[in-house]
């Protein structure tokens, strides 16, 4: 029995496949959605004059959509670092080319952030690095306290024999 319908048969579709390489695509998805909330953020602060008045709340706001952005390849690698960093990385990289095209469309963008976009990139690397670092340690200590650990025991050091 296959799990493909009817209509896949009859118009000779193959069956979907999972979509291969999920740190590329977790990067991909995460760096777009890093990249809308940057914009968006960038739009409402300059060219809309009504939420002038509502700042604090619309800095929040985008704050708070791009911390949770961010946090996405965090939370779905969370017990692979390599993969975290990867995705998360491409996700980043993505983001800083967005941060130098919006800094040639907004004027003095840089200079207003106190940040280049290789300063972004730089803070963007070490955060993600410390993150996939911590992962990685203390999925090793979770390890080690599941796990006994035994002493080996040399049969042929003669030293083990008279302690």
């Amino acid at each position: 029995m296959t799990d493909r319908s009817p209509i896949d048969r009859i118009i000779g579709a193959k069956p979907h496949k999972p979509l291969p390489r999920p740190a590329l695509w977790t990067g991909l998805y995460t760096g777009t959605l890093l990249v809308m909330v940057m914009f968006g953020a960038l739009v409402a602060a300059n060219r809309l004059p009504w939420l002038d008045n509502r700042a604090l709340e619309r800095n929040a706001a985008s704050y708070g959509l791009f911390v949770i952005f961010m946090l996405i390849p965090v939370v779905r690698f969370l017990n692979r670092p390599i993969q975290m960093f990867t995705s998360a990385m491409i996700a980043w990289v993505m983001f800083v080319i967005a941060y130098d095209v919006a800094g040639m469309l907004f004027r003095n963008l840089f200079e207003i952030l106190r940040r280049t976009p290789f300063e972004a990139l730089i803070e963007g690397s070490m955060t993600y690095g410390f993150l996939a670092v911590v992962c990685w340690v203390a999925g090793m200590v979770l390890h080690t306290r599941h796990h006994e650990i035994t002493q080996r025991r040399r049969h042929n050091d003669p030293a083990a024999h008279h302690r």
